[in-house]
């Protein structure tokens, strides 16, 4: 048996043509297009050009766009302003923050900052608040991202096991969450649990965001199981690596998501539809 390959590239193409079709019937009814203003503190190279991918993103779809680049040296009083300028912006639906952060800023102080309304990357503690009550609002892109690729393939989510590797509060906490919701059992491990291998191969769901590259084996996994890497290392050449090892899992595993190309592409995607959805409610058709 070889693994199917989930595309993200390719889902993440279909659906942005749907928010594109959607947009050009606002437009024809007059209505505000959706606003998404993306900060971005200093010169970090993989966030320039992640912040790049969304800019285009949403020049493809038709969204309106700015990006406010800052100084590595802002403080965090200023960084502060700037998002409490956004909040009160009308045009704006959504506030990005690119992390990483440089040291001396706050980063949970940032979140804090942003309107929850507006808090399309789905970090505010509003937001993870709401998806723990079964009441999810905007909600966290990648963990978002990763139930469109499992809806995609048409997950029967009631009763399955999942595991998930690593409990970030972008991603393993949420996506927990997430499957909770869903109808699964969900086991997530972390630094601290012992023989992770034994509670991973139980799962009919594995899901690995640590960004330790090869760091999930074959023999960990269940046989049928659906592989989801969301670990991105890059490596000597500027390769990327996942945390799974994709050439062996693949052998073992009903889908699999490919590094990269897989869960990164849905992440952005996430973001759009998290923009457009805070847009509806701020325009009053939600």
């Amino acid at each position: 048996m070889s693994a199917q390959i989930l595309d993200g590239n390719a889902i993440a193409k279909t659906l942005r043509g749907e928010i594109r079709a959607e947009l050009e019937r606002w437009s024809s009814a007059g209505r505000r297009l959706p606003g998404l203003a993306v900060i971005l503190v200093g010169n970090d190279p993989a966030s320039e050009i992640y912040v790049k991918g969304k800019r285009r993103d949403c020049d493809e779809v038709g969204f309106h766009s700015i990006v406010q680049h800052l100084s590595a040296n802002v403080s965090q009083a200023d960084l502060e302003a700037r998002i409490a300028a956004l909040n009160d912006d009308a045009t704006i639906d959504g506030i990005l923050v690119q992390t990483p952060l440089p040291e001396h800023i706050d980063e949970d102080r940032i979140i804090d900052c942003i309107d929850p309304a507006k808090d399309v990357d789905g970090f505010h503690a509003y937001n993870i608040g709401l998806l723990a009550l079964r009441r999810p609002a905007l909600r966290s892109c990648t963990p978002k991202g990763i139930m469109l690729l499992l809806e995609h393939i048409g997950c029967a989510f009631n009763g399955m096991d999942a595991a998930i590797i690593g409990a970030s509060n972008h991603v393993g906490r949420p996506m927990g969450l997430e499957l909770l919701l869903a109808g699964c059992t969900v086991t997530t491990a972390h630094k601290f649990t012992r023989n992770i291998e034994d509670k991973v191969k139980l799962a009919d769901i594995v899901i690995s965001a640590v960004g330790k590259p090869g760091l999930v084996p074959a023999a960990w996994i269940k046989p049928g199981a659906i592989v989801i890497d969301v670990g991105i290392t890059r490596g000597e050449n500027n390769k990327l690596y996942g945390d799974v090892q994709f050439e062996a899992v693949k052998d073992v595993a009903s889908w699999i998501t490919p590094v990269p190309g897989g869960v990164g592409p849905m992440t952005r995607i996430a973001l759009l539809q998290n923009t457009l959805q805070a847009a509806r409610v701020h325009q009053g058709l939600l």
